[in-house]
């Protein structure tokens, strides 16, 4: 009798300790945060001084309009490693508009936008990019990750084409013309916060609601879910991932901007290598690479964890090349730790079926 009350015991205690591992698993990007700002804080002075935080979170917020654009596409067990293109190819349109106009040869004359219609311009821009990802992976039925790798060279050659391979310099304009003030939108405060930082919170905002409250929200979680399963349900799957890239060019073509404007410039070569910080953030903050799970809250924490890692690396004098491998090591671990709580979770919902 008492042999069998401890084997009756056993596979209890065992997997509350496992529940306790996948607490912690599901924690890890407030876990990861809050080592990382204690590490810098020890080891950098002044680390969270008001001027250095706000620096920093500036530099994330480029990151984090790349990164939750990025997670419904990671939702959908899809990939986008054309947004780090797409953020410089926009950033050059916005550059160009400003300092060669829309030129109508035919009447011999150029067209300068105002900021107040390059903006939008731009935003279309980077969304009908998303939507051509779309068209492609569901239409012709090409692979995400070599559709979009696809597109990444495509975009960058014509960010490249666009200008001779030179920077567009000089983006606040001129009076004369109408098209000022473009720098305001990197460089303008309202109550003391840049625009980025309150654009990146807004947006963030914009995103949970889309997640947590709409049927299209719904319908992308059921997609990564199982694809099979949302289509039979009446799911629109095909018109899901178009929207789901389109929000991703659309979020990389705000980035685009505000990168510009923060430098006053545009280069053809601006986002090379974003699209892996970005999807390092959103992996650190739980959406699944498999699809079906995640949390808007989680992407722009990895956000924050990413970017304040590289802000304090470089603050602590550590080589860019030191940088690039511990972002990678980053990067293979996040995926290694995905893929413990995604089986963790599948055994736990295997003991609650029994």
């Amino acid at each position: 009798m008492k042999i069998s009350q401890n084997m009756a015991s056993q596979p209890s205690s065992v997997f509350s300790g496992e529940s306790l591992l996948l607490l912690a698993l599901k924690m890890r990007t407030f876990i990861a945060l809050f080592l990382i700002l204690a590490f810098f804080t020890f080891m950098v002075p002044g680390f969270l001084a008001a001027s250095s935080v706000i620096i920093m979170v500036k530099h994330i917020a480029i990151n984090a309009f790349l990164a939750l654009g990025i997670t419904f596409v990671i939702i959908t067990a899809g990939i986008d490693l054309s947004i780090g293109a797409i953020l410089g190819f926009c950033g050059m349109v916005a550059g160009w508009l400003i300092t060669k106009g829309i030129v109508l040869p035919m009447f011999g004359i150029a067209i300068f936008p105002s900021v107040w219609l390059i903006v939008p311009i731009v935003l279309v821009i980077g969304g009908l990019i998303g939507a051509v990802n779309g068209i492609l992976i569901t239409r012709y039925n090409v692979a995400p990750f070599i559709c979009t790798l696809g597109t990444m060279y495509v975009v960058r050659g014509a960010s490249m084409l666009l200008s001779g391979g030179e920077t567009f310099t000089g983006l606040s304009g001129n009076e004369q013309l109408g098209n000022t003030g473009f720098e305001l939108i990197g460089s303008a405060k309202l109550l003391g916060l840049p625009y980025a930082i309150w654009m990146m919170f807004i947006l963030a905002g914009v995103i949970a609601y889309i997640a947590k409250r709409t049927q299209f929200g719904r319908h992308v979680f059921a997609i990564g879910d199982n694809e099979h399963s949302a289509e039979l349900s009446g799911v629109k799957v095909r018109s899901v991932k178009v929207w789901v890239y389109t929000i991703s060019g659309f979020c990389a073509a705000i980035a685009g901007i505000v990168v510009s404007s923060q430098l006053v410039a545009s280069h053809p070569a601006t986002g090379v290598s974003f699209e892996m910080n970005a999807i390092a953030a959103v992996v650190l903050g739980g959406t699944s690479l498999a699809g079906g799970r995640g949390t808007i809250m989680g992407t722009l924490i990895g956000a924050f964890v990413i970017g304040i890692l590289a802000d304090g690396l470089v603050m602590m004098g550590v080589s860019e090349f030191w940088q690039m491998v511990i972002k990678g090591v980053v990067i293979i671990l996040a995926v290694i730790i995905d893929q413990k709580q995604s089986r963790l979770q599948h055994k736990a919902a295997i003991v609650q079926q029994k």
